[in-house]
């Protein structure tokens, strides 16, 4: 599977490059603090019982997000 979606949408134990991250002000800061940042190579791990939150691998580290805030990153898939 190839192509540009958010980062919510992967599918699990999809891996793909991070494009963008749509997020301004404190959120948008708070997201690239967590590493999640363009060019970062990242892994949905897992997903909770009701979807929310989705969980990550990136570097050397695995971190949860909410769907809200993984809807603002747009990574690309394939290719990795």
């Amino acid at each position: 599977m190839t192509g540009h979606l958010c980062l919510r949408r992967m599918p699990l134990k999809g891996k793909g490059r991070i494009v963008s991250v749509a997020a301004e002000g404190e959120l948008g800061r708070r997201i690239r603090d967590m590493g999640l940042v363009p060019g970062v190579e990242v892994e949905l791990t897992g997903r909770a019982p009701l979807k929310d939150p989705v969980a990550l691998r990136l570097r050397d580290f695995t971190l949860t997000l909410r769907n809200n805030e993984a809807d603002y990153i747009t990574v690309e898939m394939g290719g990795i």
